[in-house]
């Protein structure tokens, strides 16, 4: 027996109306500016012809003061799963010409529906938020909404990955849902993100400041560190979005998404012997050692304008997904400081929950030193990165480039800290301090009572070098795993990366330890 028409027609209706969402003026003008709608974001976000949408046909339930006449398609939120690169993912994405995108109960309901879903199937989940924040018409239930989808968010934390794109307004308690995902992509237009705008600021403090001060991608990006990309566009938002599942495993269980090459290449390259700087005082800056070592130079930095003093990002080595943290010389001579501290501590945890291998690039001449640091608590922040690399699992290899001087040398994961193998360039210094420093301690009288001062300095920071802080003196004693020539970094590291990759290692049972938040 056939379906009835009507049956069909009022299914065909009902898929019409949610398809307009706010109204096909609503939709052009969005077109207009260059912004993609709710739907678009997906379908764009997806494999072709993969996405399934959940809750087409949700509404609002007419709980909201002034609502009860009034029809929200699909409640404000595009919800549903598809494949990205093959594998399935689970996205949002809210839509702004409906009800300015807020939240209200069935919107929340939809999200946490589907997060539900995602922690049970172990698939990753990706938000793209544009929202004018909780719907005032529906009082507590819009509350109770984001108090929901922010306990999804812990919950999923560390199980599957989970990825914010700011495309929108993200304003006040909304915002702390971004701030509890792995990754965080903001486009540089239409896109604001704070708990209290100007006119709040303006009526709290009598402070005026602008949207651009307090809530634009550039100030994430570069002063507070609390986003990771910045995009042009929607479409480059999406393709970040892309880029980055790319590298992480499906979920914590599965591993990252390794390309291993059926035969290692061992060849050396000649480029990274002319890369070191004759001058150990010379800068030398590290994104162009990355690129040598991975595949294709294609490294994926992850927050590159925030704390720029350390280098964090994605990559592959002969097929196989690392993480890098790498000290940036160019930058504050690549010492230590809080933000870079935080910066590394948090990817370190990252790669750690998601069984990605860590490879860690040091020339660290130390702490920062200075008042503000030292008030700002850089004893704690310092502590995050010690208690990174000491609480991760998963393979750690480290190359100590040039400098690796006192309490940063530990920091930036030596063998005592937990690395399964420590390589060191010829050039490499270990040591409490730099040589000049320490024979200046050590031997103050002496050069003082020498003929020539200066002469007598230098023939001792080199013997203090030779004796004290060589890779050989480090060798000898078994800090180290071996003295490399920097041509063959990426083929031992590749030999490494192989050899580490059934690692195992168990810890005492416990709910987890304290970091030093």
């Amino acid at each position: 027996m056939a379906i009835a028409p009507e049956h069909l027609e009022k299914l065909a209706n009902k898929r019409r109306i949610a398809l307009a969402a706010g109204g096909e003026d609503k939709l052009a003008a969005r077109r207009a500016k260059g912004v993609m709608s709710a739907r678009e974001r997906l379908v764009t976000l997806f494999d072709p012809n993969t996405f399934m949408e959940w809750g087409m046909m949700a509404d609002h339930d007419c709980h909201g003061f002034g609502l009860e006449d009034k029809s929200f398609p699909g409640d404000g939120v595009v919800t549903g799963v598809g494949y990205v690169g093959g594998r399935p993912v689970a996205a949002f994405s809210q839509d702004f010409t409906v009800c300015g995108g807020s939240l209200g109960r069935i919107h929340s309901k939809k999200i946490c529906d589907l997060m539900d879903y995602a922690m049970k199937a172990g698939i990753p989940i990706l938000g793209i938020n544009d929202s004018g924040g909780a719907r005032i018409q529906e009082g507590d239930d819009s509350l109770s909404g984001y108090g929901q989808v922010f306990f999804r968010n812990v919950q999923a934390s560390g199980l599957v990955p989970q990825i914010s794109i700011i495309a929108g307004p993200c304003a006040g308690g909304a915002a702390y849902s971004p701030a509890l995902t792995d990754f965080v992509i903001m486009t540089k237009t239409n896109a604001q993100m704070f708990i209290c705008g100007p006119d709040v600021i303006k009526a709290a403090t009598g402070q005026t400041v602008t949207m651009d001060e307090v809530g634009s991608a550039a100030v994430h990006a570069t002063v507070n560190g609390n986003i990771h990309f910045v995009a042009d566009s929607d479409s480059h938002a999406l393709e970040l979005a892309r880029k980055l599942l790319s590298f992480l495993p499906t979920n914590n269980a599965g591993d990252p998404m390794h390309r291993a090459v059926p035969t290692l290449d061992l060849s050396p390259d000649p480029v990274l012997n002319d890369l070191v700087p004759a001058d150990p005082k010379a800068p030398l800056d590290v994104l162009g050692v990355i690129r040598r070592i991975v595949d294709g130079a294609d490294f994926f930095e992850v927050q590159k304008d925030w704390a720029k003093n350390i280098v964090v990002g994605f990559g592959r080595i002969q097929g196989i997904v690392c993480g890098i943290v790498a000290n940036q010389p160019a930058v504050k001579a690549g010492t230590l400081d809080i933000d870079s501290s935080d910066k590394a501590a948090r990817f370190i945890r990252t790669c750690n929950v998601y069984s990605i291998p860590i490879v860690t690039l040091v020339d660290v001449p130390g702490f920062m030193p200075g008042l503000a640091q030292e008030r700002g608590g850089i004893i704690r922040h310092g502590a995050k990165m010690l208690f990174a690399y000491a609480a991760a699992t998963v393979p750690k290899l480290t190359l100590i480039m040039r400098k690796a001087y006192g309490g940063a040398y530990l920091a930036m994961c030596s063998a005592d800290m937990g690395a399964d193998v420590v390589y060191a360039w010829p050039t490499a210094e270990i040591a409490v301090m730099g040589a000049e420093g320490a024979v200046k301690v050590l031997f103050k009288r002496e050069i003082a009572a020498a003929e020539d001062p200066k002469k007598k300095e230098a023939e001792l920071s080199a013997e203090y070098r030779d004796k004290f802080a060589s890779p050989f003196e480090a060798a000898r004693k078994g800090f180290i795993t071996d003295v490399i020539e920097p041509a063959q970094t990426r083929a031992t590291l590749a030999m490494a990366l192989r050899n580490t990759l059934t690692k195992r290692e168990t810890r005492p049972p416990k709910k987890h330890g304290n970091i030093p938040l």
